[in-house]
Formats: structure tokens, sequence, C-alpha cells
């Protein structure tokens, strides 16, 4: 089994938003700028300041002390301090231990195992179970959640877009390099523009840590929830304030480990993929989860932008949309998509991958000059399979082998509508209480805000990733 590597420390700045390249000479810092400047990668900070995107993407020193310590929690560690007091008499002590797997993990995990997709998540599962977890699910059901609720606030905006300035575009929420770089870095401007849709993610730790909890006769603090996902900002995205109960002291994600992580985990346990025996995935209903695995429309992602298209061009002209055109612009990760009738644009939708194309976005909101009523933003170049918790090669740069491999193994499996979904319209009924209930609401909905914040309160921790 071949070994991925884990990114390093990151250097950070004397001041995230006053220079934020990386501590070099000052001929190294004028050349950096001089380069970013002809790339269109210096933005404005909060307070007005220049700042090098590139060097502020790269730096986390944003990131606080509290949220330093909680993110350093997340790790191999963590899962194996689990484990061992599980092994122990005092029973006080004891967790259920739950692992979600992304399915932007499981295209990565079949390429290592030299399996196809569900050939892998079986395998996956099996070790998981050998180690001593308890159940293993699979977070497309999250994902479906996260593309209705999507879908159901891009129609309600867009009826109201004429007494809104703030409704029109909707950018998505899935991505925790985006949400974070649009509250700590452009604040206002976008803000009130993202869905408020949970990602899948996190309505994953929900669905865990309260309906499943309660199937099981458990309170939420006696099950230890674990995501497997393609990227390090998820670990970021867990420890939000919002996604903590202070009663019970319980997040509904208690840790994030990277594909790679995983990878390096089961190195460790000097486990071969024959000896590994293939076990079914688990269900949040308790049931063993036999079906097989599908997988969302998109290329590398969830998939947001191809089903709210398609659900909006139903819902507000009637129009069945059977296949989407992308048009590329900038590049293969700058691409729109219009709806158009009688030689009129009904609907304009952009998928924005990477933070250089995130920056033209940006410096065409400033300027007014944004034609799209939905974005679909992505911090990774590529979408998510290019997550730097699986595809990074030598020089921290992305494998390009690899992630197409990924891309093609993923592309692989069919694809299934979320609201086609039984399971799906299942928990809305016996978890929800219906689709827009104060549960479902407060279950699977958030809100971010301007979080900008003025140099003299930015801490730079030294976080290995």
């Amino acid at each position: 089994m071949s070994e991925v590597s884990i990114g390093g420390k990151k250097e950070k700045c004397e001041n995230c938003t006053k220079q934020c390249s990386k501590k070099k000479s000052d001929e190294g810092i004028t050349s950096l700028q001089e380069k970013d400047n002809a790339n269109g990668e210096v933005r404005e900070s909060a307070s007005g300041q220049q700042v090098l995107l590139s060097a502020c993407l790269s730096c986390n020193g944003c990131v606080s002390e509290s949220e330093s310590q909680k993110i350093s929690q997340q790790n191999l560690d963590e899962i194996k301090h689990v484990l061992a007091l599980n092994k122990k008499c005092d029973t006080s002590k004891h967790k259920i231990l739950v692992v979600s797997v992304c399915p932007q993990s499981l295209p990565f995990f079949a390429i290592k195992f030299h399996l196809d997709v569900p050939a892998a998540a079986l395998k996956l599962c099996g070790f998981f179970k050998s180690v001593g977890v308890h159940y293993v699910f699979d977070t497309t059901i999250a994902a479906s959640f996260s593309i209705l609720e999507s879908q159901r606030e891009f129609v309600q905006r867009y009826r109201r877009k004429h007494h809104d300035a703030n409704v029109m575009p909707m950018f998505t929420s899935s991505c925790p390099g985006w949400i974070r770089y649009a509250e700590r870095v452009l604040g206002s401007l976008v803000t009130p523009h993202i869905c408020t849709a949970r990602s899948p993610q996190q309505i994953m730790g929900s669905l865990v840590k309260d309906f499943f909890a309660r199937q099981q006769q458990l309170t939420p603090d006696q099950v230890y929830h674990v995501v497997v996902a393609p990227c390090f900002d998820k670990k970021m995205e867990a420890v939000r304030e919002e996604f903590y109960n202070s009663i019970l002291e319980t997040r509904d994600v208690d840790c994030v480990l990277t594909s790679g992580e995983i990878l390096h985990l089961m190195e460790q346990s000097k486990v071969t993929i024959e000896d590994v025996e293939s076990t079914p995935l688990d269900h949040v209903f308790g049931e063993t989860c036999d079906t097989g695995m599908a997988r969302h429309e998109g290329r590398g992602a969830e998939g947001f932008l191809e089903h709210i298209f398609k659900h909006a061009a139903k819902e507000l002209f009637g129009l069945e949309v059977q296949e989407i055109v992308y048009k590329t612009l900038r590049n293969r990760d700058f691409q729109e998509v219009a709806l158009e009738r009688d030689g009129e644009t009904l609907l304009q939708f952009a998928a924005v991958y990477g933070f250089r194309n995130i920056q033209t976005l940006v410096h065409r909101m400033r300027k007014g000059k944004v034609p799209y009523q939905l974005v679909e933003v992505l911090s990774c170049p590529g979408g998510c399979l290019s997550g730097r918790g699986q595809a990074e090669g030598d020089g921290g740069k992305p494998d390009r082998s690899l992630v197409q491999q990924m891309e093609e193994s993923y592309s692989s499996l069919p694809v299934q509508l979320p609201e086609s979904n039984p399971e799906v319209q299942r928990l809305y009924r016996d978890w929800l209480a219906g689709h827009d209930s104060p549960q479902a609401q407060q279950c699977l909905h958030t809100q971010y805000k301007n979080h900008t914040q003025p140099p003299s309160q930015i801490l730079n921790p030294d976080i290995q990733w």
C-alpha cells in the first residue's frame, strides 16, 4: 500500500491582515507581489490594506488560539484514544464510535485498493469494524438533504429578488475553505448571499448525534463521531461554535480525518486489503445498508449546481432539463450554464473552483458585474476530489494522475436524484416532522456572518495539518 504525503507545518505570517505573505526577504516578497499582481491575485482586506491572496490562503493566520487547540485534537491519536478507552473496564468512559465517509473519499481508497468504489467501501468498512468502530455510514444521504434544502432556498430567494438586493446571486455553502474566506475576508460583501443550508458534513453530524443517537437510546455525548473527508478545511468546519452542544459538551462532528490519514492508519495497523473482510455499510435507521452505491450529479463534487439548475428550471419556468451543457470561460474551473427560451436567458449559473477563479468572481462582484443567479463555489481546483487531504503529490501540488483516476472511478457510479431517495423522505417524516418544520430549520440550516477582525485580534498558531 503506497504512502500518502500529509501536509506539513505552514509558516505563519507576522500579521494575517497586514501582510499575509510568508516570512521571506524583501526581495522575495517583492518578486511574489509582482507575480501575483500580474495574475490579478492581490486583494484588499476588510481594513483596506492590500494582501496577497495566494499568501493569505497558505497561512491560516486567522485561526484563533481556541480554534487551533480544537483543530489540533483532530488527529489519529484521538481516535486511538477513544478505541483504547473502549477496551478498559470503566464503562462510563466508553463511546459508541461512528465513522461517516464522504463519497469523494471513496474513489481515493478505490484507487489505492485497486478496486471499484463499491468494493472499496466494503473493505474500508471492514477495516474500521476490525479496529473497534461500531457503525460506518456513507454521507451521501446527508448530501441529499443539503441539496434539497439548497434547491428550496434558491427558489425562495429567486422569487424575492426584486424586493431584496442580497438574495442574488446565491453562493453554495458546502465548502469550508470558501466559507472561511467569505466570513473572515470578504465579510458583508458576500455573507448575505451564502445559502443557509448546512454542508453535508454538518447535516451528517446532526443526523448522527440527534436521530441516530435517539434510535440507539443514547445521548449525543455517548457517541464519538468521526468524518472521513478529502479536505483539511473540514477540520475547521467541525469546530464552528454553532455545531457545539454546550450543555452536553459535545460536537456534531467530534473529529475529521482526511483520506490520507486513514490510509496512514491502515499502514500503521500493518493490514493488507486481502486480509480485510468485506463488510456492508450501516444505515442510520439501524439496518445494514445493502443497497448499491450511488452519487449525485457533478464532477468530483456533490453536484449542487446541476441539481439546483434542473429543479429551478422546472419549478420556476416549467421546463424539464435533461442535460446540462457547460460553457468554459477562463479555464476548466470557471464554467457557466444558461437556461434559455425563445432567445431569452432565464437562468445563468456558474461553477467557480479554485481561489484564483474565486478572486475573479469577487472582483466582478465588487463592480456589480455578476450576471449569475447561483454560483457553486469550491476552494479546490477541480473540486472536492482534488482535496489536499488525499490528492496532494510531491511538492505540495495535486497528483494529476491520481485525480484523473479518482474522477473516472467516481463517475462510474450511477446517479441518484436526492428527491427520489425514499430514505430521505422517510427521515423528513420521522426525524424532522416535515420539510418546513422548526426541527428541519434547526438541523439542516445555519447562518454565516461577517467575522472580519482587526489586526490586533488575530493570532498566529503554528498548526500541523
